[in-house]
């Protein structure tokens, strides 16, 4: 079984979730936003994936679910289990692990490539990953690299893209799950703060999910097979 933990109801797990079916692997959602409890222990799920959120990882005044969460996904990796973060999920491995979380020095809304660096190279998450393939991107936060960690990926806007934190928790500060359907959604919820209400910005995000998607799924299913092996070792 694989958990899967939601924070807010627009942010699924879309095409991992597809993928997952397809595979025939079980997995059940956590929906901390609806206020839904985190299981007591991470290690009856071979696998856990924390998807993103429009909250900050020290917010927790404000969304009280965060300081369980940093407890929960420090007892994962005391207990080796993989771990796949995305956008926030990536920044609150990050936290997890002892680093902070800034601003980035560009917010990334849009479509970006990202570069592996010579650790990424190596790595079997990204075994097949084509750098000239533009990634989704969703943030104006940025996660540092833990002590234990290692930087996998990076961007000339957004210098930390992709970290490895121990053996097999993983964190992507971009989107690879999202469908037409998210990013409507998130148009529509985060676009006034976020892009000023630029809504031919949205347009452009849209007319290039469309343009790019086969090769974005393709990109997106050969991540999440790579992660599924992981999971399997």
């Amino acid at each position: 079984m694989i958990l899967i933990v939601k924070h807010i109801d627009i942010e699924g797990p879309g095409t991992l979730g597809d993928f997952l079916k397809a595979q025939g692997e079980d997995f059940c959602i956590v929906e901390l936003g609806a206020g839904e409890p985190l299981p007591a222990d991470p290690s009856i799920f071979k696998g856990i994936v924390v998807l993103g959120g429009p909250m900050n990882v020290d917010e927790e005044h404000l969304y009280p679910f965060l300081k369980p969460e940093n407890e929960f996904i420090q007892k994962v990796l005391k207990a080796g289990i993989p771990y796949l973060g995305i956008c926030l999920g990536s920044q609150l491995l990050a936290k997890a692990a002892g680093a902070r979380v800034v601003k980035s020095p560009v917010k990334e809304i849009g479509w970006y490539q990202v570069q592996l660096t010579a650790e990424g190279k190596k790595d079997p998450l990204f075994n097949g990953f084509r750098e000239k393939d533009p990634i989704y991107h969703w943030h104006g936060d940025m996660f540092q690299i833990p002590a234990n960690g290692q930087l996998l990926a990076r961007a000339e806007g957004c210098p930390h893209q992709a970290l490895k934190v121990g053996k097999n928790a993983y964190g992507l500060q971009f989107h690879v799950e999202v469908t037409d359907k998210s990013i409507k959604e998130w148009c529509d919820e985060y676009c006034a703060n976020d892009l000023g209400g630029r809504w031919e910005h949205a347009k452009t995000m849209m007319d290039d999910y469309w343009k790019y998607k086969k090769i974005f799924d393709a990109q997106a299913n050969l991540l999440y097979q790579n992660f599924l092996s992981i999971m399997n070792a």
